[in-house]
């Protein structure tokens, strides 16, 4: 598969770990890590290079921001972490500063017309937001990885509830990735058949497995410090649908122009090819979701507020 990936934030857990999905996935042809701290990013490329000769894959390097000129994908995974006592919206604020200072950079490269950003770096929606709004991303090139990483749990976790294979559970979650992520429960199929048809399924397990998705990331980050390798999963089912212009249907987070939902970035079902979104879909929701999404676009849109005081 051609094309150029570059990964700002490649020396941290998130950077690293999608890194390593894509080199496994054969996804690309070239990977440039950049990261603040030189010396680990040279040290995780030269360690995923090692690597080659088991089964190819991209040639993979450490550089600065001229290095991802000609890129057709930037994942951004470089982040803060939260200091003692420091509040959320503190946090938040600092992520942005820095969000912000990447992008500058970035955008002083060689970049081509059609590259794609891929927002990985909490508070995603948030970052996906200022990436259309303040620094100069067409909302259709600037995505988020949104619910993709919560729709891959949800299958899974839902896999081990019911004792079903995940890889055959087609699942969505949609609007924030955070607290006021909405699932979709008229969409739970397995081979296609409505998950609520089988013997094993019960609506106790359904909402054990999503309370267990949507505290995921802070029981990753209590156990291990952060997660990693599903998001670079994530990461890599995003990059391999721009790659490929397989045009599949992901949860990616972008600013919504129009509907409902305007005026802030959340996942909805957005076709996914080359050049980044091609088309968003209006999911069919019963009211209780609607409503779900109208609250988690509300969630978000006071976010973003905070960050104008």
């Amino acid at each position: 598969m051609r094309g150029k990936v570059s990964i700002i934030g490649g020396a941290g857990r998130a950077g690293s770990n999608s890194a390593y999905a894509l080199q496994l996935g054969r996804c690309c042809e070239e990977i440039v890590l950049v990261d603040a701290a030189a010396e680990p990013a040279q040290g995780e490329a030269l360690d995923l290079t090692h690597g080659r000769a088991a089964l190819g894959g991209p040639s993979i390097r450490a550089g600065d921001y001229h290095a991802i000129g000609g890129s057709d994908l930037v994942v951004v995974t470089a982040g803060l972490r939260r200091r003692p006592d420091e509040s959320r919206l503190e946090l938040i604020e600092r992520n942005a500063a820095l969000f912000r200072e990447i992008i500058t950079q970035a955008n002083q490269a060689d970049l081509k017309p059609d590259t794609v950003l891929l927002v990985v770096t909490n508070p995603v929606d948030v970052l996906t937001y200022l990436a259309a709004t303040e620094l100069g991303w067409p909302a259709r090139r600037g995505l988020g990885l949104g619910t993709v990483l919560d729709t891959l749990r949800f299958r899974s976790l839902l896999g081990e509830q019911l004792g079903l294979d995940p890889t055959r559970i087609e699942a969505l979650i949609l609007g924030e990735h955070g607290d006021s992520m909405v699932p979709i429960l008229s969409a739970l199929t397995y081979d296609g058949r409505a998950l609520s048809s089988l013997p094993r399924y019960s609506v106790e397990a359904v909402q054990e497995a999503f309370a267990a998705t949507r505290a995921a990331g802070a029981e990753c980050l209590r156990l291990k410090g952060g997660a990693g390798y599903a998001v670079g999963l994530a990461v890599r089912q995003v990059v391999t649908a721009i790659l490929e212009d397989s045009k599949v249907v992901l949860p990616v987070s972008m600013l919504q122009v129009d509907g409902p939902y305007r005026e802030v970035a959340l996942s909805l079902p957005t076709r996914v090819g080359r050049g980044g979104a091609l088309e968003v879909l209006q999911p069919d929701l019963s009211d209780e979701e609607d409503k779900g999404l109208v609250r988690s676009a509300e969630v978000l849109r006071q976010r973003i507020a905070s960050l104008r005081r």
